[in-house]
């Protein structure tokens, strides 16, 4: 059979993207990729390589995957050579009065939409975000596919105590604690869980390099600068409320879900919502945002709230806080539930959208 050739853009992997989310996906799918071609007959013939220079016309390919979008790039190809792209979310667009980017970057904009409507696919990772994108471009919604991502295999229950208290003491976590994994942007809801948690007295571990760092001020940091200058502010015995790690490595994070007495998601808007999974995958019970793509990742395994309403959120905190036997149900049903996600899964459904490209050549 005629080799297929697929190239796929690993060029985040070399740049700020490696170690947020577009890094780890992209990472991850290549890795399924290659395992599943070697050993499924239906996709023997097909050949991907990996190119690191999105600069350079990609010829000789029979298909080229962007596992990326970023709406104020020129990151996709001015010419109509056949391609798809993966679209993790439109959120900057979907929300644009919380993401300003002025005339360029509407510009920008502009291009990659029109770049983005001639791919012959998009692969998203929610039902969600394919709505959001959908209602963002002029997209044919059967041409829209849908591929869940997945945790990585070292997010699993840790019953080595000496490991846990080793973390524990590492990053001064207290006995009882809520936890947040991720970046601070508007999107992700942060004041209104710090706000919650300083109300309710409950002790909440922030990990992650984005609410530590120092960024400029700009409408798109406000979240971080109001992070840190609430925390600075905090009289002396509150300080203890808010544990801000920075960047934790890896090999800590597994421990650190597995210390929590739970998971937070407070988010307005996701594409995915990792963190959901590796908390469920860790047996760490999670309350997550009625909002976006979070209901459907969670499908009803965990405490649900109103993102948008501090009360809300703070019943949904106080209830699993309290109840031992209501986060050791939602600590046993997350784990089942996170079985659902798999990067085979997630490579399979990706080959079935190569398949339809190698299809529409042979019409």
């Amino acid at each position: 059979m005629k080799k297929f050739k697929v190239a796929i853009d690993v060029s985040p992997l070399s740049d700020g993207n490696s170690k947020r989310g577009v890094g780890f996906y992209t990472r991850n799918l290549v890795t399924a990729l290659h395992k599943e071609i070697k050993i499924n007959p239906d996709y023997k013939h097909y050949q991907i390589e990996l190119v690191t220079d999105n600069s350079k016309l990609l010829t000789g390919f029979d298909l080229v995957h962007y596992p990326y979008f970023d709406p104020f790039k020129l990151t996709l190809p001015k010419d109509n050579k056949k391609y798809i792209v993966t679209c993790h979310d439109l959120i900057p667009r979907a929300f644009k009065k919380h993401f300003p980017v002025g005339i360029k970057g509407e510009l920008k904009w502009l291009i990659q939409r029109s770049r983005l409507q001639n791919s012959q696919y998009i692969i998203c990772p929610s039902h969600s975000a394919k709505y959001q994108i959908i209602d963002q471009i002029n997209y044919p919604i059967d041409q829209i596919f849908t591929t869940y991502e997945a945790a990585a295999p070292y997010f699993k229950k840790i019953t080595d105590k000496k490991t846990l208290i080793n973390i524990r003491n590492k990053y001064k976590l207290p006995s009882k604690f809520i936890l947040y994994v991720g970046d601070i942007n508007w999107n992700k809801n942060i004041p209104t869980l710090v706000k919650a948690c300083l109300n309710l007295s409950y002790p909440l571990v922030i990990v992650g390099s984005s609410a530590t760092k120092d960024t400029p001020v700009h409408p798109w940091t406000k979240d971080i600068h109001w992070l840190q200058n609430t925390q600075k502010s905090l009289p002396k015995e509150k300080k203890h409320l808010i544990n801000l790690t920075g960047f934790v490595p890896d090999e800590d994070l597994p421990i650190i879900y597995n210390l929590a007495t739970l998971y937070c998601q407070p988010s307005f808007s996701e594409g995915f919502g990792l963190p959901l999974v590796e908390a469920m995958q860790s047996g760490t019970p999670v309350c997550y945002s009625q909002e976006s793509c979070l209901p459907e990742i969670m499908d009803f395994n965990g405490e649900y709230f109103d993102p948008y309403s501090q009360s809300s959120l703070e019943s949904a905190l106080k209830k699993l806080w309290v109840n031992t036997k209501l986060r050791q149900k939602y600590s046993k049903a997350g784990i089942k539930r996170a079985q659902f996600f798999s990067w085979q899964s997630t490579a399979l459904q990706t080959l079935g959208v190569y398949r339809l490209v190698e299809l529409d050549e042979q019409k």
